[in-house]
């Protein structure tokens, strides 16, 4: 992969988190790196900016990483909806982590940080991009990791096409 070539928007609340993830994306060969302290000058800046990946923390303040989620991908004037985000967190609780993923989140990395989790990341974001959907409530990666071959149907999720039939006959 050429890190080279990437532009990576960093946005953290903590200077020294931001500098230790500068430093690591420095270390494996990334030149372009941009730095925001919370979501609001994140936006800001990819409006002047082209940015091929974020790397944003999930607790943050003013703004924290969650809502700046929410904004890149549903607000009518983001500049780049599909723009893949990497969440990074100390303290990954189910409910965070699926608050996260339901914003649009496309992976997450846990701290500590190392260097292997940051190119995992990121490869995973380049080289395995998953696909967008849109919903009436959701606009981001497809949350589904597989396929699973041996599903018969239109609908992924179990329950949907029972939900799908009580809704018919309530018509």
């Amino acid at each position: 992969m050429r890190y080279d070539l990437l532009k990576i928007l960093i946005v953290d609340d903590n200077h020294h988190m931001r500098v230790l993830l500068s430093e690591i994306l420095k270390a494996i060969g990334v030149r372009h790196i941009f730095e925001a302290s919370d979501g609001a000058q994140g936006l800001q800046l990819m409006k002047n900016q082209l940015i091929d990946i974020i790397m944003t923390d999930l607790s943050m303040q003013p703004l924290d990483g969650i809502d700046f989620v929410r904004l890149l991908r549903r607000s009518p004037d983001s500049p780049n909806q599909m723009c893949p985000v990497i969440m990074i967190t100390g303290h990954a609780t189910i409910a965070r982590v699926q608050e996260a993923r339901n914003a649009g989140v496309n992976e997450f990395l846990a701290k500590p940080l190392n260097a292997r989790g940051v190119i995992e990341r990121i490869s995973q974001v380049v080289e395995h991009p998953r696909p967008f959907v849109k919903t009436a409530d959701y606009f981001g990666p497809d949350r589904r990791r597989r396929a699973d071959p041996a599903f018969k149907g239109p609908y992924r999720r179990e329950g949907d096409d029972a939900q799908r039939k009580a809704a018919i006959h309530e018509v």
